[in-house]
């Protein structure tokens, strides 16, 4: 690889890594109309949401270790494809069965993708001013990818059906895999070491098994059998995945890594993270639209501040992170954002301008945190280990 094609290695991963992130959340604006259109049930609603980031999280350890074998350039290529066309089905899905399916491919697509995004880039940049500021793009396009999705869903439903909010990963997939087929290379780790294919299936119904059960226990009328089947197989799995881990000659997750205490800090500043800026957005998409009667655009206006920030966040965070120290800013980041939660939960009823800014502060420490977090996660781990450290904490996100 030349060196003057890094920067363009870093644009291709951000523009997909921008379409998996965008896909987490584009649908809020738009579930009030998909609804109404497809007629869609209360469940069948919540499997439309849920069904993309849950196996998303089932899949992404098992393909962040199957990069690191058979080389990040392959997963990543192959996993646009796979979205590409999940896109096309999803938008001209014709009842919530359908696009409850289109959503399952698409999540295929992105597990595939999105461990390679960031390896790829902790591959190609070799500087580490350089490749702090390259995690901090990756950073900003992750938590500001997200958080922009209401705003993108909400300006394509002003002119467009609601299947445009998939349309629009169609071009852009295609343009990154027919650019990233020529610039990218193919690092893979040297080790040969065959595929967990049962740790891989068994991390997939474990994590899965959680999230459902803490989707179901948080349900105004729980179902109490529900949530404990799924709690058991959830756990079973889990465990069982663990066993064969720390058993494995070449696990799909070493254990050893959350020795490093700060490898451990970034992951759970990453959960962290996340959770605040998911639970917030979707909280407050749905309060801008159903209490406070916002069409879908200007839901997604009011939350631009957040997304804004968290962009400006990510560079800024990047540049500094070799003169403060990657730590310490996970510390205050965490600061600032729990602080500005705070602030929009007194002021949220009061002047607009007030509140606006505490979201807007949210999202520039949540942005801070992500940076720190990835280049905590990235550079605590080995090379050879890229993928696998990536998909730890894209689990988290």
């Amino acid at each position: 690889m030349f060196p003057s094609n890094r920067w363009l290695v870093l644009a291709i991963v951000s523009s997909a890594l921008f379409l998996i992130v965008i896909d987490m959340t584009v649908l809020y604006t738009a579930l009030p109309r998909l609804t109404y259109d497809l007629g869609a049930t209360a469940t069948e609603k919540l499997w439309i949401v849920n069904a993309y980031p849950l196996v998303v999280a089932g899949l992404l350890p098992g393909l962040g270790g199957l990069g690191d074998r058979i080389g990040h350039k392959h997963m990543f290529l192959s996993g646009l494809v796979v979205f590409g066309m999940a896109s096309l089905g999803a938008a001209f899905s014709p009842a919530p069965p359908a696009l409850i399916t289109a959503r399952v491919v698409l999540a295929v697509g992105a597990a595939m993708m999105m461990p390679a995004t960031l390896s790829l880039i902790r591959l190609t940049f070799t500087d580490e001013k350089e490749r702090g500021f390259a995690i901090g793009i990756w950073a900003a396009v992750a938590s500001g990818g997200a958080a922009l999705g209401p705003v993108v869903g909400g300006m394509l439903l002003e002119s467009f059906w609601w299947g445009s909010v998939f349309i629009i990963n169609v071009p852009i997939a295609l343009l990154a895999f027919s650019v990233g087929a020529l610039v990218l290379t193919n690092n893979r780790s040297v080790h040969t070491h065959p595929f967990d294919f049962i740790g891989s299936g068994q991390v997939m119904i474990g994590l899965v098994g959680l999230v459902y059960a803490v989707k179901e226990v948080s349900k105004r009328e729980p179902s109490w059998l529900t949530l404990g089947f799924a709690l058991v197989i959830g756990v079973c799995a889990m465990t069982a995945f663990v066993r064969r881990q720390n058993s494995s000659p070449s696990p799909l997750i070493d254990f050893a890594l959350f020795r490093n205490p700060r490898f451990t800090s970034g992951v759970v500043a990453a959960l962290v993270a996340s959770a605040a800026l998911i639970g917030v957005e979707l909280v407050f998409s749905q309060r801008l639209q159903l209490v406070l009667g916002l069409s879908p655009l200007e839901a997604g206006l009011m939350i631009l501040p957040i997304p804004a920030a968290s962009f400006l966040a990510g560079p800024l965070t990047g540049l500094t992170l070799s003169r403060v120290g990657a730590i310490q800013i996970l510390a205050m980041a965490l600061a600032l954002s729990g602080l500005s939660m705070m602030v929009y939960l007194f002021t949220y009823q009061g002047p607009t301008a007030l509140w606006l800014s505490a979201l807007a502060v949210m999202g520039f420490g949540i942005g801070s945190t992500m940076t720190a977090a990835s280049n905590v996660i990235m550079l605590s781990a080995p090379e050879e280990r890229a993928g696998m450290a990536a998909s730890i904490e894209e689990v988290s996100f």
